[in-house]
């Protein structure tokens, strides 16, 4: 097969191609808390207190960093067949099987205290136990299916429009903590990284939902825009009053 003769491209090209690119700080993470996690950490088995949805929003805001996933094809080598050839032939899908991610601590400890109370569940550390200070304390682990559970990541792009990535771990638990370093230093953000062990994880894409809005202008008249997703930022304002060819419009812009 021909490869094909070049072509002239212009600025347009450039800048639906080029000049468009994705973002890294436009992400958000989600992470399921068993409900078994859930009941350990609201009895006295827990410390920190109980989880709730206002916990839930807070570690997912607070997650400063995370990484798509790796993957990688195991293959088998095929010796000889051909001369001086050497054939590999696909057999497995490999994944790496550790993510990380790194939480802003806050000053309730928050990020701490919950990926401790997952932890403290899977090996039954139970802390209203008095023998959990004897040196021959010993524990036994919960069964798996009572502490894996998903996790997920949703790449998006500023203006919240297009198509978003949605990465699902499966069977994902917290597997280590890593040292929180304290010193007498200029003071920084104390950040916690927490290490999650997942069995392979699933990519999906998914179009941002619309939302239709009228634009008021100054004469009484609207202009009916769709605004990605139902947040209505400057940006996006902006960019439909630029194809609008005006910038006429009343105070309560968005109408009642």
């Amino acid at each position: 097969m021909a490869t094909p003769n070049p072509r002239a491209r212009n600025v347009a090209d450039l800048k639906a191609n080029i000049l468009n690119p994705s973002l890294t700080s436009t992400y958000e993470t989600t992470f399921v808390f068993p409900t078994a996690v859930k009941n350990w950490m609201a009895s006295r088995s827990g410390v920190g207190g109980s989880l709730n949805s206002s916990k839930e929003e807070k570690i997912s805001l607070s997650c400063r960093a995370a990484a798509l996933p790796e993957t990688n094809l195991a293959t088998h080598e095929q010796l000889n067949d051909f001369t001086g050839v050497t054939e590999r032939h696909v057999y497995r899908r490999q994944y790496s099987g550790i993510s990380s991610f790194e939480f802003y601590v806050d000053t309730k400890y928050t990020p701490i205290l919950l990926f401790e109370n997952w932890i403290k569940f899977i090996v039954n550390e139970d802390t209203s136990n008095k023998k959990l200070e004897n040196n021959n304390y010993n524990y036994r682990v919960n069964f798996p299916d009572e502490y894996k559970s998903q996790i997920y990541i949703r790449k998006f792009e500023k203006n919240y429009a297009n198509r978003n990535l949605e990465y699902t771990f499966l069977n994902a638990y917290p597997i280590s903590i890593n040292t929180m370093r304290l010193n007498y230093d200029a003071s920084q953000v104390l950040v916690c990284i927490v290490n999650f062990n997942f069995s392979r994880y699933i990519v999906n894409t998914q179009r941002a939902a619309t939302q239709k809005l009228d634009l008021q202008r100054a004469d009484g008249s609207t202009l009916p825009v769709t605004i990605a997703d139902g947040r209505p930022t400057l940006a996006q304002l902006a960019e439909q009053l630029e194809e609008a060819g005006g910038r006429d419009f009343g105070p309560n812009i968005l109408g009642s």
